[in-house]
C-alpha cells in the first residue's frame, strides 16, 4: 500500500488531508513541521509526500531541497501546497525539488488527481530503478566472466603481464597470449565497437576461437588458419566477423609472434594503436610498431600486411586498448598517446610495480572518474 506523508503546521490542513487520503485506500503519517516531516521521511521512506510551503523553523523549499539532495529519498515524489500561483514562485519551487504543487486549500477532485498522477510516476520511476540494477548487475557478471577468461601472468625469458578494468557500461576488450611452439609465442589485445554485453560477446568469440585454434580460411574451408602468419590471421578473422552478419560490430586488433631463437617479432594490425616497444637502456630507444589496415569486419576480403621487428635484449613491449589514453580532460582536451608513452618511460625497474604506476597515471589522468571505456594493458618483456 502506498504510503504517504503530509508535512504541515496547519492541524486541520493535516486532519482534513489525513482522512480524505486514508478514504482513498492510502497509509497516511503526518509531520507538524519541516524538521519533523523531514525525519519522518527518512525514516519511512514514503511514496510520496505532500508538503506546505509557509511553516516555521523549515519551509517546504528548504524540505523540497533536502529531500531531493538525499540520494536515498530523492525519488520520493513531492508535491508543494501553496497559496502563492506567480511564475517565480512555481519557478522558485520547481528548481528546489518540488515535482507539482496544489493550491491551498486544495480542492479533492484535484488533490485525487495529482496523488494519483505523482504515484503513478515514483511507481514508474522505482521500477526504472530496479531494472537499473538488474542491468548494472548483469553487466557486472558479465565483466567477472571476460576477467576469468583472461590468461595468467606469464613468467621465465619473455615475461607478461596484464591489466583489465572493465568501464561502466562494459566495452569489448580482450587479450591472450600462448605458446605456438617451444620457440614461438604469440600474443594480441583486441578492442570491439560499441559497449554492453553485445560487444563483450563478440569479444569473448574472438578468444575462444584463437585460443582453440579453430579459426579457418573461410567458414566452409578445412584449412585451419596458419598462426605463425599475423596477416593471415587478421584476413581470416576478418572474413569470419563481417560486420553484416554481427549487429554492425567491428573490432580493432594487434596480433605479433615472437621468435626467440632469432629474436624477431612478426606482427600486423587492425585499425588498433601502435604497440609501444622501448629499450632498456640509458635513454631509451621508443618504437612504435603498427601496419596499416581496415578494422576487422568493415569490409569483406582484405589483405593485411605484416612486418618484422629485430628484439633487443631486455625490451619491453606494450599493446594497449584506446581507453587507456584517450580520457577526456576538464579543459575538453584528451589525455594522448603522447602522455601514456611519458608514463611508459617513467616506469620504476621493479617490474612488479610497474602496472600498478601505470594504472595510478593512468586514474590521475581520468581524475578517478569511471572509466568510459574499457581499459586493457600489456606489458611483454624480452629478457633474452
Amino acid at each position: 500500500m502506498p504510503q504517504i506523508l503530509i508535512i504541515d503546521d496547519d492541524p486541520t490542513i493535516r486532519l482534513t488531508l489525513q482522512k480524505f487520503l486514508k478514504g482513498q485506500g492510502y497509509e497516511v503519517a503526518m509531520a507538524k513541521d519541516g524538521e519533523e516531516g523531514l525525519a519522518k521521511a527518512k525514516e519511512l521512506h514514503p511514496s510520496l509526500i505532500i508538503c506546505d510551503w509557509m511553516m516555521p523553523v523549515m519551509d517546504g523549499l528548504e524540505v523540497c531541497n533536502r529531500i531531493k539532495s538525499n540520494v536515498e529519498l530523492s525519488n520520493i515524489y513531492l508535491i508543494l501546497l501553496t497559496a502563492r500561483d506567480q511564475e517565480g514562485d512555481l519557478v522558485r519551487g520547481l528548481e528546489m525539488g518540488a515535482d507539482d504543487f496544489l493550491s491551498k486549500p486544495p480542492r479533492i477532485n484535484e488533490l485525487r488527481a495529482r496523488v494519483r498522477a505523482g504515484l503513478r510516476l515514483y511507481q514508474a520511476t522505482q521500477e526504472l530503478q530496479r531494472q537499473k540494477q538488474v542491468i548494472e548487475q548483469e553487466l557486472f557478471q558479465a565483466s567477472q566472466y571476460v576477467r576469468s577468461l583472461l590468461p595468467e601472468p606469464l613468467e621465465g625469458d619473455i615475461a607478461i603481464q596484464s591489466s583489465f578494468l572493465p568501464s561502466t557500461q562494459l566495452g569489448g576488450d580482450s587479450f591472450d597470449y600462448f605458446w605456438l611452439d617451444s620457440d614461438h609465442l604469440a600474443f594480441y589485445l583486441l578492442d570491439v565497437s560499441g559497449h554492453g554485453v553485445g560487444s563483450a560477446l563478440l569479444s569473448v568469440s574472438v578468444l575462444n576461437l584463437m585460443r582453440t585454434r579453430s579459426l579457418r580460411h573461410s567458414r566452409t574451408s578445412q584449412n585451419t588458419t596458419n598462426f605463425y602468419s599475423p596477416s593471415e590471421v587478421l584476413a581470416d578473422l576478418n572474413n569470419t566477423f563481417q560486420m553484416s552478419v554481427h549487429n554492425d560490430m567491428y573490432f580493432t586488433i594487434w596480433y605479433g609472434v615472437y621468435d626467440k631463437q632469432t629474436h624477431q617479432l612478426v606482427y600486423s594490425s587492425a585499425g588498433h594503436p601502435p604497440s609501444v616497444l622501448i629499450s632498456s637502456e640509458e635513454m631509451p630507444k621508443i618504437k612504435l610498431l603498427k601496419t596499416s589496415g581496415l578494422p576487422i569486419g568493415m569490409m569483406p576480403d582484405i589483405s593485411y600486411q605484416e612486418q618484422v621487428c629485430e628484439i633487443d635484449t631486455n625490451s619491453r613491449l606494450y599493446l594497449f586498448s584506446d581507453g587507456v589514453y584517450e580520457l577526456p580532460q576538464e579543459d575538453g582536451s584528451i589525455w594522448g598517446f603522447n602522455a601514456l608513452i611519458d608514463t611508459f618511460i617513467r616506469i620504476p625497474s621493479d617490474r612488479s610495480s610497474r602496472i600498478e604506476y601505470i594504472l595510478s597515471c593512468v586514474k590521475e589522468a581520468a581524475n578517478n572518474r569511471p572509466f568510459e571505456d574499457d581499459l586493457s594493458l600489456l606489458e611483454v618483456e624480452f629478457n633474452l
